[in-house]
């Protein structure tokens, strides 16, 4: 089993318990922002089974159908979870306004105070273990599974905030609370999503990157200039097309081998699947 496929399948889990332990909690504390952060976590659920469907789909090899991989499964999958985000942040946000506008019943704290509190040690835990894993793995679904997870330390500590200052008092803050939630919630949904949709439609590599790679390339002997250096990402690694100048005096194998060993030399930085390399003799 792939290693990004047992973190995925750890991610199901570990969230699958607390949005268990978030629901069963709300429901007896009588706490809207437990049942808000309940719901984050049951997003947690949806992202984390589309990110292993996507990491398996991505790690298949290439084929006939798709001669350049399936990269594109994980960022198409960023998408969905971004969409159903969306939609549960705006439902939340619809109860926590209701919950200002009504009446709500008491809230048994001491319940609501000891689930948030145990979210967010595993929260942390996970997020420093996902967004270790996803850049070593260079997954863009198992760090947005990490940056999640941190976020989500925050929205439980908001969550946390609401049921204290009810139990001080201050009635209306469970539902604020869970309000912050559903607009927190929005926030992460957008940010996911615009990410992967940058992915999807073959944004550049950062100039940075590019510069670095050329500065490798120039180091390679028997290189005397590029004039032309274009790259993409396909899903969630970067196609390069290199348009490298040799010297016009070299026989077709010398040159050829210049533009293999440039070929290989750029595959093999991380983050790049498949480097091009056009030959101008000078």
């Amino acid at each position: 089993m792939h290693k990004s496929t047992r973190i995925t399948i750890l991610g199901i889990l570990l969230n699958a318990i607390l949005c268990t332990l978030k629901f069963i909690f709300g429901l007896i504390s009588n706490s809207l922002a437990v049942l808000s952060d309940a719901f984050n976590s049951l997003i947690d659920i949806v992202s984390s089974i589309a990110i292993f469907i996507a990491v398996k789909v991505s790690n298949q090899k290439a084929d006939e159908g798709h001669p350049f991989g399936h990269h594109r499964a994980e960022p198409l999958a960023g998408v969905v979870v971004a969409i159903f985000a969306g939609i549960i942040g705006f439902e939340i946000i619809r109860e926590g306004i209701e919950g200002l506008i009504f009446d709500k019943k008491e809230i048994m704290g001491i319940y609501a105070i000891g689930v948030l509190a145990f979210t967010m040690i595993v929260k942390l835990i996970m997020a420093v273990h996902f967004l270790s894993e996803g850049k070593k793995l260079n997954s863009p679904a198992i760090k947005a599974s990490g940056i999640d997870s941190r976020n989500d330390v925050l929205v439980s500590f908001v969550a946390l905030i609401g049921v204290v200052l009810y139990m001080n008092g201050f009635y209306l803050f469970d539902s604020i609370a869970a309000i912050i939630v559903g607009l927190f919630i929005i926030y992460s949904g957008y940010d996911i999503g615009k990410e992967n949709i940058d992915y999807l439609m073959g944004k550049a590599p950062s100039k940075k990157r590019i510069e670095k790679i050329k500065k490798i390339v120039s180091g390679v002997k028997g290189v005397k200039g590029m004039n032309d250096i274009r790259a993409h990402y396909v899903g969630n690694f970067i196609h390069i097309e290199i348009n490298i100048e040799v010297d016009k005096s070299l026989n077709t194998k010398k040159s050829h081998d210049i533009g293999k060993k440039v070929e290989d030399l750029v595959e093999s930085l991380a983050g790049v699947d498949k480097a091009f390399i056009h030959i101008d003799p000078v």
